[in-house]
């Protein structure tokens, strides 16, 4: 078992980081609280209780750049020291930016902060290993901080008015892609371009280069498409997808259930589930009264419930949060809620008579590749 901890393992990256991780059987999560910056012996404690110390709590945005550099240099000083006092030689990854090649403070102090880690691994026999990293998207990004992604999908998803202020093109990497960067980093040890004793450096690439009012477009035809009329869209391009996961996540919670219209003659009835632009599997489930199906979440799949007879509860929990969503469904009125990625969720039938419901999900079922992660809500 490989003992892993996060600083800043409560931000955008970290916690991606941390909820990845912890599916690995391999792994032990030792907890990081950002209250240890301020606590001595309890950052003493989480350093020498740890194989690996992965570096991401920095501070990125603030009106005063000397705040930015003295906060970030301190954080790297204090980590430093903590390793010291106990002896800890941690194999120690660090989240930098291109921004350190920049005349600016903030990259003053991602470079600053490199060359302190590269002198404590060589004189005291440590690792370190520095990412420097592109512009990362992807779900739960906060909107005027973490990217122009973030940003425009919450104002497109709560009808606000984006606005482009240099329509350049910018380079992109999804969350998921990183992820699996630092994972390799953390499991192979000695990843990278040797740059220092005990030192290497991984330059990583953006793995899309887009211009921001394609970007915009895309998210305004989701809005249009998926919102408002229902339709997936086209799945198969790595990014697209990876972006319209990101939307669905700044749906506002208030959208869904979504109501079918339902077309009744002396036939019966008729209810369109869902047009899609991309493949994908429908099913449908039979619930008898008082069973509960699901609790499981999913980190790719893009997935629907439609209730079409019978009531039922869908409840919904982001991993790693304690609030439940719940959503009452009647097959009287038919409806839909879709399962953002990252959510744990499942469904129960409420009522008297067996429940009913339809489901769609944009890849078939793969028991060597489910993605599926069984988690009670």
């Amino acid at each position: 078992m490989i003992k892993i901890g996060i600083t800043g393992q409560a931000g955008f990256v970290g916690n991606h980081l941390y909820n990845t991780l912890n599916l690995d059987d391999t792994v032990t999560l030792i907890p990081f609280e950002r209250f240890y910056f301020d606590n001595k012996a309890m950052l003493e404690d989480f350093v020498n209780q740890c194989d690996v110390i992965v570096h991401l709590a920095a501070m990125n945005r603030h009106e005063d750049p000397k705040v930015i550099y003295n906060t970030n240099i301190d954080l790297v000083n204090q980590l430093v020291s903590a390793c010291k006092s106990v002896s800890a030689t941690p194999h120690i990854l660090f989240s930098s930016s291109s921004q350190e090649e920049k005349d600016n403070l903030y990259g003053k102090s991602k470079k600053e902060g490199k060359q302190i880690f590269m002198e404590w691994a060589a004189n005291e026999g440590g690792k370190f290993t520095s990412l420097t990293i592109p512009n990362v998207f992807g779900p739960f990004g906060k909107p005027n901080y973490n990217s122009v992604v973030a940003t425009f999908c919450h104002k497109v998803a709560h009808n606000e008015e984006p606005t482009i202020i240099n329509d350049g093109e910018v380079g992109l990497i999804y969350i998921n892609e990183l992820v699996q960067i630092f994972i390799k980093a953390i499991k192979n040890g000695n990843e990278g371009e040797l740059i220092h004793k005990n030192s290497t450096e991984i330059k990583i690439a953006p793995t899309q280069t887009i211009k921001v009012s394609k970007i915009l477009a895309l998210l305004q035809q989701y809005k249009r498409d998926y919102m408002e009329n229902g339709i997936f869209p086209n799945l198969e391009k790595d990014f697209e997808k990876s972006l319209f996961n990101t939307f669905r996540c700044y749906v506002p919670t208030s959208h869904y259930p979504v109501k079918f219209i339902k077309n009744t003659d002396n036939r019966g009835s008729f209810v369109e589930i869902a047009r899609t632009q991309t493949s994908g599997q429908f099913s449908f489930s039979t619930t008898v009264p008082g069973i509960t199906r699901g609790n499981h979440f999913h980190t790719r799949k893009a997935e629907r419930f439609a209730v079409i007879s019978g009531k039922a509860l869908i409840q919904l929990r982001k991993i790693g949060t304690d609030e439940v969503i719940d959503y009452y469904l009647d097959g009287d009125e038919p409806a839909y809620v879709d399962m953002p990625i990252w959510y744990t969720h499942n469904i129960k039938n409420i009522g008297n008579t067996e429940l009913i419901t339809l489901f769609w999900i944009n890849e078939p079922y793969d028991p060597q590749d489910a993605d599926t992660y069984f988690v009670n809500v």
